[in-house]
């Protein structure tokens, strides 16, 4: 978000590490090397030194070194929490999932305990209520159910931190999904959040759900956190401008591909996983926009897995594209505001979306203004909404029974309320993560497929291995474990149906290329004769 045309007398840049980030590390660089700043102080990990002070070199800057020794002492426990039953106050289970964080909090309050729930999706007035009512030393919330969310941007007053697990889902510099352990960088993060100096408790204690893992952990901390070799980088609307000239009937998904394809970096810079620009690129493809507003549209900040938020840009695009300002009243309209408090998970998560929506209007409004216009009102609600989810979060467990209870007979998940768990049950339980990162990649490829549907260009290798995922939407298990989470509703599944059956009808089956309806044909005549 930072001006690169404004001119500041200092400027700072908070968690420089962040650079190699393979999907969001260009943003650090920009402010790095854009930044129209007198003095620049960064903030971050060691790790980031070297590679900062070369880069400032070759810009021709002058760099002073400033380390800074943790206040209070940090120290890893010989022994694993082992049952929700020896949790003290100050205490935080921290999980890597939302339905953990669902599981924990529920069996922490069933043992009469309060706790306060922190995740990435929040709003950031929900984190810091939430946040609020855990240091408050009067309230009698205190203990902390939190993702790695807590690792940066807030202030806790934690006397222990506590893994749940030790294994997290990331995405790899090819954009591909992995479940690995933490990185000792994220450990001691997260870990750092103990005992913080200011904080109620002079030292911070760290330790592990279950004791397999408190080994491990052990190892990941003790390790040295390796240097950042490298800086992102993202191509910029006039390099995109320049291909565009060149290449008069590429799509941008396609521009870009050639872009990054022919880039040639030093050692010193990397260019960024661009699949998620590429996914929007190929979603409003068939709007009429001008390439600077198409690429704007495109880097805009939002989870491609939440389908609602995807369709609003789209909405967005589409309005914008015929020269029809978004207003406030528009948005009420498409949002269904004013909005009741949640009643069960999948209405906390659709006005958690709602919420995002929001977000996404304000970021547009900077860009187009004129388009945009509603900014101060969008802002209010916004406030407003916040509000309304903070009341979800703070009944989460009465949401979760409800979700539960109104879950068809046979299927609603179990939920074990029996610490620690067995091997084996650790095991189902990473298995189990592993069925939930595929779920929500199948719904990401429904609403992919839909903007893909009708892009000119699309690769057919790209899209004809998805026939089958999109083919078994509307029936099966994972229609209705779908359903069950709120990732998908019966409206969406109706036109996901529909959509498929007409492709059908109109002889286009599914999304596979002519290579494969005829290999499907010669084997076909093959077995005949």
């Amino acid at each position: 978000m930072c001006s690169t045309n404004t001119p500041y007398e200092v400027a700072v840049i908070d968690e420089i590490q962040m650079i190699r980030d393979p999907a969001r590390g260009w943003a650090w660089t920009r402010a790095l090397l854009g930044l129209c700043a007198e003095e620049i102080h960064v903030c971050g990990e060691p790790a980031a030194i070297d590679l900062v002070t070369e880069l400032m070199y070759t810009t021709g800057e002058e760099v002073e070194v400033r380390n800074y020794e943790r206040l209070t002492p940090l120290t890893v426990l010989d022994y694993a929490l082992e049952s929700l039953d020896n949790l003290r106050p100050g205490d935080c289970i921290v999980c890597f999932s939302k339905n953990d964080i669902y599981s924990v909090s529920r069996q922490i309050e069933a043992r009469g305990l309060e706790c306060a729930v922190i995740y990435g999706s929040l709003p950031p007035g929900t984190k810091l209520e939430q946040a609020k009512k855990f240091n408050d030393p009067d309230d009698p919330c205190k203990i902390l159910v939190a993702t790695d969310a807590i690792g940066m941007g807030l202030n806790l007053c934690i006397r222990r931190i506590i893994f749940n697990s030790i294994v997290k889902p990331t995405v790899n510099e090819k954009g591909e999904k992995e479940i690995d352990s933490i990185t000792t960088s994220q450990a001691l993060q997260i870990a750092g959040r103990a005992g913080r100096f200011g904080s109620s408790f002079k030292q911070g204690e760290v330790t592990t759900m279950h004791r397999d893992d408190l080994v491990q952990l052990k190892e990941i901390l003790s390790d040295a956190v390796p240097p950042v070799k490298a800086a992102g980088l993202h191509p910029t609307p006039e390099q995109i401008e320049m291909f565009a000239y060149h290449l008069p009937d590429a799509t941008l998904s396609n521009l870009i591909d050639i872009f990054v394809s022919l880039s040639q970096v030093d050692g010193m810079y990397f260019v960024c996983n661009i699949d998620d620009f590429k996914f929007l690129a190929d979603m409003i493809q068939h709007i009429p926009l001008n390439l600077r507003s198409r690429y704007v549209f495109c880097t805009a900040p939002l989870n491609r897995k939440e389908p609602f938020v995807c369709t609003t840009l789209l909405k967005f695009a589409r309005q914008f594209s015929r020269n029809e300002p978004l207003t406030f009243n528009w948005l009420c309209r498409h949002t269904k505001w004013p909005l009741a408090a949640p009643k069960n998970i999948k209405e906390l998560v659709h006005l958690e979306a709602v919420h995002d929506v929001f977000d996404l209007y304000l970021w547009l409004s900077y860009r187009f203004m004129d388009m945009f216009p509603d900014a101060v009102l969008v802002r209010d609600i916004q406030k407003k909404l916040d509000d309304i989810i903070q009341i979800g979060v703070c009944n989460i467990t009465k949401l979760i029974r409800a979700s539960q209870s109104a879950a068809a007979p046979g299927t609603a998940e179990a939920v074990s309320e029996d610490f620690p768990l067995s091997g084996t049950q650790k095991d189902a339980r990473v298995a189990s993560d592993h069925h939930g990162a595929a779920s929500t990649e199948a719904l990401s490829i429904a609403v992919e497929a839909a903007g893909l549907r009708r892009a000119k260009n699309s690769r057919p290798s790209r899209l004809g291995s998805r026939q089958e995922d999109v083919k078994s939407y509307g029936r099966g298990s994972l229609a209705n474990r779908l359903l069950r989470e709120g990732l998908l509703t019966q409206e969406m599944l109706r036109q996901l149906e529909s959509e498929w059956q007409d492709q059908h009808r109109n002889g286009r089956y599914g999304f596979g290329s002519k290579r494969d309806d005829q290999h499907g044909s010669k084997e076909t005549r093959k077995k005949r004769k």
